[in-house]
């Protein structure tokens, strides 16, 4: 057996939904700590899939996922939670809780013994609603919010968490052009600044060859590339995974691609 050393480590890990169907099939990676990590691939290639197994809200058919060197299913909710934050898609809370309610719930394992939040919660979600850019809504319900707003409370909310594992499911969906690029600069901040471990599932590609080291690329034939953006993420790998052309261009040191629809012409 391979002896592994990261945060995060997922050896040899298949699962299906069913008994005979399949969405990923022997995966294998590490995630050392403090690493910008973008899980990418076509719709049904089983990124939130894999997401779920690595947060333990699924259980691997076979194989194994460690986090800090333990089993995942080793670990309370609790405790997982201590390590982990994550930023699921879509999800809209069911209670009218406010904003500051809403990013204030990730503080609630490290109140005291009276049940409230101290001075620093309070600093530490103020914090996180500024970096979010969400302060302007504290009061508000989160019902109230446009999709994209409350993608980045829910944002805000992980990093109130203080972990240092972030698991985020296209975290700028709903986001405009400015919010997509402040997210990123946001997460990738986290990243050098306080030394978080951020694995992003991402549809955009060119966000992932700015912003992370690593790319998990995840076809829905079962195959996967794993290892640096730049080795990765090439235009052949691209046009295979996801069966469109594409066409690559530099801007400075960065390759980015566009797809290439069959109405494309060139106009030069």
């Amino acid at each position: 057996m391979v002896e592994m050393s990261g945060i995060i480590e997922v050896e040899n890990v298949s699962f299906g939904y069913t008994p005979k169907s399949t969405v990923l099939e022997d995966i294998t990676f590490t995630v050392a700590p403090g690493t910008f990590l973008a899980i990418a691939g076509p719709n049904g290639a089983g990124k939130t899939t894999l997401l779920n197994l690595l947060c333990a809200a699924a259980t691997p058919r076979t194989g194994r996922i460690m986090v800090d060197a333990a089993p995942v299913e080793s670990y309370s909710t609790e405790a997982l939670a201590e390590r982990i934050a994550v930023v699921r898609q879509g999800f809209m809370p069911v209670f009218g809780f406010s904003v500051v309610e809403t990013v204030m719930m990730a503080r609630t394992r490290r109140f005291g013994a009276m049940g409230f939040e101290s001075k620093a919660d309070r600093e530490i979600v103020n914090e996180a609603l500024d970096l979010t850019d969400t302060a302007q809504f504290a009061s508000r319900p989160i019902g109230s919010l446009s999709g994209g707003e409350r993608q980045r409370v829910f944002i805000a909310r992980a990093l109130a968490q203080e972990t240092d594992v972030l698991l985020l499911d296209e975290p700028t969906n709903f986001l405009d052009l400015k919010h997509q690029v402040g997210i990123y600069d946001l997460l990738k901040a986290a990243q050098l600044d306080k030394g978080k471990t951020v694995i992003t599932v991402t549809h955009d590609i060119n966000l992932a060859t700015q912003y992370c080291a690593q790319t998990l690329l995840l076809g829905t034939d079962g195959n996967s590339l794993f290892g640096p953006v730049a080795e990765v993420l090439s235009g052949e790998n691209i046009e295979k995974v996801f069966a469109v052309p594409v066409f690559a261009g530099r801007v400075g040191k960065g390759k980015y691609f566009i797809p290439l629809g069959k109405f494309a012409r060139d106009k030069t």
